[in-house]
């Protein structure tokens, strides 16, 4: 037998505010056809004046428990992959137990930017796995409307907030490629690449800063490594692309989701798009989209899933599970 972290909840929540790309033009020489041409965005959601990463973390982790038909108290672990943390410190898990009233078991952050949700994943998995914790509350959550340069047009047009919530148990399983469950990972990163995608702020600056990307050199690197962690994590489970039922993509670009797609020799039918209403939420976009492919009837109980990001560090990787 052996022992698998098995999907039994998922949710998501998206603030009120709905911004068009119609919006930028007032303010910044773009347009709604340049947007949409360039990255598939059409809208995004920014976060209300006080409404912080823990407050979007906390929604979409109360439906995730809600889906799942527990209750907090019934969760061993928070493990919460943000890079816009309400605080330096405490982290915004700990803020997340604190609203559920989650008295028991510990919470901690991860920080991969765009690949948070992966490592987030890989790590609550590894804790099941290990038998140090039973059912685990797995979140990203951002609001990078706080870090976006309002006068850059090639980035704060991507960019949204969000956040989206997966309960997982410890079930056991028959150790093949059929088990319900995580079946694998793959983790990367080279920090040689730091410079492609940033925030120019932190604690040596003492002011938060503003994200900072070089796009067409992390186009180049996005396609490239995300085919081949996805490859990776399908060859760890002994299987192949062609045992995908979904793909669910960091949702940065259309034009990314489409090339991976095609590298993983897989048509778009099989990948679950939400880039156009959501934009680029970071850790968040793949909960999101994973709970919005539930919730739309696209991802059902059997299916195997596959989960890739990349983000700044360069950090990518991927997951490969059975819903």
């Amino acid at each position: 037998m052996t022992l698998r972290a098995v999907v039994k909840g998922c949710g998501h929540y998206l603030p009120d505010r709905v911004v068009e790309n119609a919006e930028f033009e007032a303010s910044l020489d773009t347009s709604d056809e340049w947007i949409r041409s360039r990255s598939g965005i059409e809208r995004r959601h920014f976060s209300a004046e006080g409404q912080g990463t823990s407050v979007l973390a906390t929604r979409a982790a109360q439906a995730a428990l809600a889906d799942a038909g527990m209750e907090a108290s019934e969760i061993d672990v928070i493990i919460l992959a943000t890079s816009t943390p309400d605080m330096t410190f405490p982290s915004a898990a700990t803020m997340v137990q604190g609203n559920l009233g989650m008295t028991n078991g510990f919470a901690y952050d991860v920080q991969a930017v765009c690949a948070g949700f992966v490592f987030a994943l890989a790590n609550a998995n590894a804790l099941i796995q290990s038998g140090q914790a039973k059912t685990a509350l797995v979140i990203g959550a951002e609001t990078f409307s706080r870090i976006m340069d309002w006068t850059d047009r090639s980035t704060c047009v991507l960019f949204g907030d969000g956040a989206g919530a997966l309960v997982l148990k410890a079930e056991d399983g028959e150790g093949t490629s059929a088990d319900r469950g995580i079946l694998s990972t793959d983790l990367n990163s080279d920090g040689r690449y730091r410079d492609l995608l940033y925030v120019d702020g932190g604690v040596a600056t003492q002011n938060t800063g503003k994200l900072r990307m070089e796009g067409r050199e992390i186009f180049r690197h996005a396609v490239e490594k995300l085919a081949q962690t996805a490859e990776a994590a399908l060859q760890k489970a002994s299987l192949s692309p062609q045992d995908v039922d979904w793909v669910v993509p960091h949702q940065a670009n259309i034009r990314i989701i489409q090339s991976t797609a095609r590298k993983l020799g897989l048509d778009m039918e099989h990948v679950v798009v939400t880039v156009q209403d959501h934009g680029n939420t970071s850790a968040a976009s793949i909960p999101l989209a994973l709970s919005v492919g539930h919730a739309r009837g696209q991802i059902k109980p059997g299916d195997l899933v596959v989960t890739e990001a990349i983000g700044g560090g360069l950090a990518w990787g991927s997951v490969v599970l059975r819903w």
